[in-house]
């Protein structure tokens, strides 16, 4: 059976609307483990299990600080995003002409603060080619992969049957959870497919060809 052409297009932020060469996840990354040796006074050698555990229990790192630790979530995405991003990312005309030339309605929809959002898409200079962001915060501290956040992006943006939406994510994690309500999965990254998606583009300025 043919799948409907989405109209309800949801971004996933970092490692999908840039790409992961820009090196800023990897920053990003060396901000949470100081972040928890500073903050939460975990030793070196322990940080990488214990961002693993809570990413895998919890989803992200700040989700199991949070119910374990009781970590201010403020406190932790203005701590690891404290970041210059002009250092690793710059406009991009070409993601800019294929958003723009998109007729759906086009959303963030990312585990990241809005106001990191915001700075990114700024200096890309697509902050405009958005209908709507929605942030960690937007969806209760609830974050993808968990089937509640997916829920809430549809409420966010009016509503729509979901054979309708389609999530653009370089995480196969988070796409099965929005493939299993009904909605349109695009993998972007250079790894392969592993089946979580009905569809794989190596970066993000591709999308249009899914349907080319």
């Amino acid at each position: 059976m043919t799948r409907p052409v989405p109209e309800y297009f949801f971004f996933d932020l970092d490692d999908t609307v840039y790409p992961p060469e820009t090196g800023l996840w990897d920053e990003i990354g060396r901000r949470i483990n100081r972040y928890l040796m500073e903050r939460i006074a975990v030793p070196e050698t322990a940080v990488e299990d214990l961002r693993r555990r809570y990413f895998e229990t919890y989803g992200t790192t700040c989700q199991g600080l949070r119910i374990e630790q009781q970590v201010d979530p403020e406190d932790y995405y203005r701590f690891v995003h404290d970041i210059p991003l002009e250092r690793f990312l710059s406009p991009d005309p070409a993601l800019r002409r294929m958003l723009t030339g998109l007729g759906q309605q086009r959303f963030i929809f990312s585990n990241a603060d809005r106001a990191y959002i915001l700075r990114v898409l700024t200096i890309l200079d697509i902050a405009e080619c958005f209908d709507g962001i929605i942030d960690i915060f937007a969806t209760g501290l609830v974050p993808k992969p968990q089937p509640d956040a997916y829920q809430t992006a549809m409420q966010m943006a009016g509503s729509p049957p979901a054979d309708r939406c389609l999530l653009a994510d370089d995480l196969p994690r988070n796409l099965r959870p929005a493939r299993e309500l009904g909605w349109t999965a695009v993998l972007v990254h250079h790894r392969p497919d592993d089946g979580s998606a009905h569809h794989h583009i190596e970066t993000i300025h591709r999308l249009p060809e899914v349907w080319g």
